[in-house]
């Protein structure tokens, strides 16, 4: 079946851009088809702890609609840390290795088709011609079994020691991934596929969704991936919004927000890479995001760079080049760029519009960092900011042309993503249960911060 949404209507009193600059309105068939009950068997999967590695960090932690489906951090703490959002600190009996080092995306229409890569680099993405019918870092020890790359994409957190599954000397989970046994009877994947197999209420509903499954053994860890991929699909499909009204010809846009839409698609340049009904052209691009955090490195490696691209392509043209992402609710899934190093909307507008010569004058108090408790901590998160041979090359990985910007043309481009916001999809379809089988606590915010719902 097919989650079929009422169209909002919003009508404006001036006249649209030109309709030959805008995509096509979406339409159910860019989605790909759901199953309720599955989606609901993932929701409590979504928001349950027992498939990280110390039972205590959900796909929620990181991806909770009070953030816009992310968690308002430049870079998130997973394994190691209690608390959501702003409010999430690290705890001292198990103190995290280090940030994660990639901002959290947002999950928004992850169930349509053209979503074919996945992570700020495309690491994981849709190929034919493999054996599992994705290219992934994992090669031919890549499980079959995957619904959709979004089904493979949501479970690699799991494998990560920042993210999920902690540290080798902390559980069985991470002690398997340190040794690289992932796949197969008694890998990383099996284990966790265990731990739900073993609850009666998760048996017994998996058996009831999937024909494939008699009984609890049988539940593999692709049933899970494939089940948690299903709720995101129905939960945060994003096309009621303002902006979709305009697309169907249905509302218009008046004042600053059409001023802005009119920048978009003109001489603002934006919708050169912003393209189509999602607003994203799904390339990489080198924009010269300023660098914080720990980067990414090879476990031999020391710096804090992070290649972007270029770590999955080896091209030297791809270094510093990120996938762009779409704009759908960007009011609220801040902070922003790959690292997250802006925190609001219209300074990051500004910097992008000239990114070579802007990074230059970074502020570093854009960030959104949680303290993690050390003294070198801000050695380690700006280092690469401090660097002015290492700022320098990724300035000069820019090749997008420079777009001239008031403070006014900012602040019309702010009005009309405002109109990206689609209240529907920031609620969600099946909410956020009262409890999981698991019986472990929920990633809840009300309990430390207010919901970021306006």
């Amino acid at each position: 079946m097919k989650i079929i949404q009422p169209i909002a209507i919003f009508i404006f009193s001036t006249a649209l851009a030109s309709a030959s600059s805008l995509p096509a309105p979406l339409q159910d068939d860019d989605f790909r088809p759901v199953n309720l009950i599955e989606a609901a068997l993932g929701q409590l999967l979504f928001y349950d702890p027992i498939l990280s590695g110390n039972a205590e960090v959900a796909c929620a932690t990181c991806h909770h609609p009070a953030f816009g489906t992310s968690d308002g951090l430049s870079l998130g703490i997973g394994d190691g840390g209690i608390g959501l959002g702003t409010h999430r600190e690290v705890t001292t009996d198990n103190l995290p290795e280090e940030r994660i080092p990639r901002n959290s995306p947002a999950l928004f229409n992850l169930g349509a088709y053209e979503f074919t890569a996945m992570f700020h680099d495309g690491r994981l993405e849709v190929d034919p011609s493999r054996a599992s019918g994705m290219r992934t870092d994992m090669g031919q020890d890549m499980e079959k079994g995957f619904a959709s790359i979004l089904s493979a994409q949501a479970m690699f957190p799991v494998l990560s020691r920042d993210e999920m599954a902690g540290s080798y000397n902390e559980n069985d989970l991470g002690r398997l991934i340190r040794q690289g046994i992932i796949t197969g009877t008694g890998g990383a994947w099996d284990i966790l596929a265990k731990r739900v197999a073993n609850l009666p209420d998760y048996a017994t509903q998996f058996i009831d969704v999937y024909p494939h499954i008699a009984n609890a053994n049988q539940i593999a860890f692709t049933d899970i991936s494939n089940a948690i991929a299903s709720f995101i699909e129905v939960e945060w499909r994003s096309d009621t919004s303002p902006f979709d009204a305009v697309l169907a010809g249905t509302g218009q846009l008046s004042g600053r927000a059409q001023a802005g839409m009119d920048l978009f698609y003109g001489d603002g340049n934006c919708a050169s890479c912003h393209t189509g009904p999602f607003l994203t052209d799904h390339k990489f691009h080198a924009m010269a995001a300023p660098q914080i955090g720990p980067g990414k490195s090879a476990t031999f490696e020391v710096h804090h760079r992070d290649d972007g691209r270029f770590r999955v392509t080896g091209r030297l043209e791809d270094r510093y080049a990120f996938r762009t992402p779409s704009l759908r609710n960007i009011a609220l899934t801040g902070p922003y760029g790959h690292a997250g190093a802006h925190s609001d909307l219209a300074a990051f507008i500004a910097s992008h519009a000239d990114p070579a010569t802007s990074i230059f004058s970074y502020d570093p108090t854009q960030a959104v960092l949680p303290d993690l408790g050390r003294a070198d901590q801000a050695d380690i998160d700006f280092s690469v900011m401090h660097d002015p041979e290492q700022v320098s090359a990724i300035a000069a990985a820019v090749i997008t042309p420079p777009v001239s910007l008031s403070d006014a043309d900012v602040a019309a481009l702010v009005a009309f993503l405002d109109t990206l916001t689609d209240t529907a999809s920031l609620q969600g379809r099946l909410g956020i249960p009262d409890k999981v089988p698991s019986g472990l606590d929920i990633p809840n915010p009300t309990l430390n911060t207010e919901p970021n719902l306006n």
